[in-house]
């Protein structure tokens, strides 16, 4: 058997112990299959997902039970339209991991596209129990009720992903799957979310706010005068040439309640959030805290210091709102922790100070903003 690799000369081979230390790239098993994997997102990006899955699976010969590799490995299957290989793969992932909600969401979609909705459903409702914050577990289980005709069911679990993330509101005004729930009021009120965050995001034209909804006029216009009635909104008048046009603001109290976001240079919009300062420093304090925790390898003061960044009368609400992705990831670690000890705390002490170390460089931004 041919060897793979030439023996370096001893000058090149000192470079590398240097570059990598101890472990060169060629006796390090999991720097080929991180570039493998790399290899395999490029070619995913290229629409090239048959040699993508190829790639995956020689990944996943050097570290058979990497999620990571896994999950791509399923998206790519997935695709492919190869659904029954796609699922043996999500099913590899939860026996590795049963609280996996990114695996239990893909498996869902699987069961929608064969048009399985109550597997579908099933699946939804174990990535949702696994991650209550998963904001696209909620929507594609309001998708999946609406297509068994579970209309009240459909438009709480809605509800619930647009109080996570409120972009769900409008992806949902143009989503097909809607079309059981669209004549009801309460998805009328949906609409009226969607409406009331452009005007929030700086938009108070009609035509701005059709162009940024991608509403129907009419139906922009019913629910400006909806939200008018209710006092959540003011019109005025600004003048255009020779006539006038109205324009829509937020009522001084929501405002104060929900935030601005006012249109700088370029159209960038800088957010003003409700008591920033004092929220922004609670979150600091609390990193510098759970950092030690991790530092030490204390579990059950990391455990504790977690739901300082989860529970939303603590700094929930605010992780949630303006760390939507790092707010799920230490909800999961906490999962893990309580489940395999201080052994997973150690094996993933680095991504967590890395996370909380860039929580905190964007709040020292978010804080200089504030201040300038």
């Amino acid at each position: 058997m041919k060897k793979l690799f030439q023996k370096k000369s001893k000058d090149k081979a000192d470079d590398e112990e240097k570059e990598h230390g101890n472990e060169t790239s060629l006796v390090d098993p999991d720097y080929n299959r991180r570039k493998l994997f790399k290899k395999g997102i490029n070619l995913m990006a290229d629409e090239k997902l048959e040699e993508a899955a190829d790639i995956f699976e020689q990944a996943l010969r050097i570290e058979p039970d990497n999620i990571e590799t896994l999950m791509k490995l399923g998206y790519a299957r997935f695709h492919l339209e190869d659904y029954n290989d796609a699922l043996k793969i999500y099913d590899k992932i939860l026996d590795i991991d049963v609280t996996n909600p990114e695996a239990w969401n893909l498996k869902a979609l699987v069961h929608y596209e064969q048009k399985n909705y109550a597997k579908a459903l099933d699946a939804i409702e174990k990535a949702v129990e696994s991650d209550p914050t998963y904001a696209m577990a909620w929507y594609n289980k309001a998708c999946f009720l609406s297509l068994v005709n579970q209309v009240p069911e459909s438009l709480e679990a809605l509800k619930r992903s647009i109080e996570i993330d409120v972009k769900n509101a409008r992806k949902s005004i143009r989503d097909k799957d809607f079309a059981n729930v669209r004549i009801e009021e309460g998805f009328k009120r949906i609409v009226e979310v969607v409406v009331l965050e452009s005007i929030r995001q700086g938009y108070h034209t009609i035509g701005s706010i059709v162009w940024t909804t991608f509403l129907d006029k009419v139906d922009a216009e019913d629910a400006l005068r909806k939200l008018l009635e209710k006092g959540l909104i003011v019109q005025n008048e600004k003048r255009d040439g020779l006539s006038k046009i109205p324009i829509y603001d937020l009522s001084t109290e929501v405002a104060e309640r929900m935030g601005k976001e006012k249109k700088g240079l370029f159209g960038i919009t800088k957010k003003q959030l409700p008591k920033p300062v004092k929220n922004l420093k609670e979150i600091s304090q609390a990193i510098q805290s759970v950092r030690e925790a991790i530092e030490e390898e204390d579990i059950e003061k990391t455990m504790e210091l977690f739901e300082v960044f989860i529970d939303p009368t603590k700094s929930g609400e605010q992780m949630i709102e303006q760390f939507f992705e790092e707010h799920r990831e230490i909800r999961l670690w906490k999962i893990r922790l309580k489940d395999r000890g201080v052994d997973y705390l150690i094996e993933n002490k680095t991504k967590m100070l890395n996370l909380f170390d860039n929580v905190e460089v964007t709040i020292t931004k978010k804080l200089r903003n504030e201040i300038t």
